[in-house]
């Protein structure tokens, strides 16, 4: 079995414990890899397997966000499948989100910052372009993407804080209006999320 194979298992428990919380018993006992095979698959240890799921989270966010937001659509449909994806990759809040899990923790967020800060910038770009490109001013559009990072990953923390989800789908329905906001084409009726 390829090192593959054990991301997602990987991914579910960094979201979960975090970098400094996750032990290499439980990576073990959750994989059911000994030791030896963990190493033999990743022999540069914890750091490795924390990389290969924060890689597989930023996969998504280039295979299907920016996808999703280089796409032909108009604004507004752009944003409503944006916020569809993003609910489904969180399990509609349920599942944390690894690049805040990271970034809390001083050991990871030294280790993996500039990746995040990357993934963060590619991801609020594309929601400007697509506001720029539908007649927004740059500053405006660059507001908008960042409000947009502030409005997800804060109704992802709002949501476990309280164990309440339906903070995060309201918020991730309300969205693409907020974006779209004194943009002609955005007067279309929302998707069901």
């Amino acid at each position: 079995m390829s090192k593959q194979n054990h991301v997602p298992t990987l991914l579910k428990l960094f979201r979960q414990y975090g970098y400094e919380g996750l032990t290499l018993s439980k990576i073990s006992q959750e994989t059911g890899l000994g030791k030896a095979s963990l190493y033999h698959h990743f022999p540069k240890g914890k750091a490795e397997m924390a990389r290969e799921a924060l890689n597989q989270v930023n996969q998504w966010l280039e295979t299907r966000i920016l996808r999703i937001l280089d796409g032909p659509e108009t604004a507004i449909s752009k944003f409503e499948s944006m916020c569809q994806e993003t609910g489904q990759f969180f399990n509609q809040g349920q599942n944390s989100c690894l690049w805040a899990v990271f970034l809390m923790e001083q050991s990871s967020d030294d280790l993996f910052h500039n990746q995040i800060s990357v993934a963060f910038s590619l991801w609020i770009d594309a929601i400007s372009k697509v506001l720029m490109t539908a007649g927004l001013d740059q500053t405006l559009a660059k507001e908008r993407g960042e409000d947009a990072m502030i409005a997800i990953q804060g109704a992802l923390i709002l949501s476990h804080g309280l164990k309440d989800f339906t903070l995060f789908q309201r918020t991730l329905k309300q969205l693409p209006q907020q974006l779209c906001e004194g943009i002609e084409n955005s007067k279309m009726p929302l998707i069901a999320t």
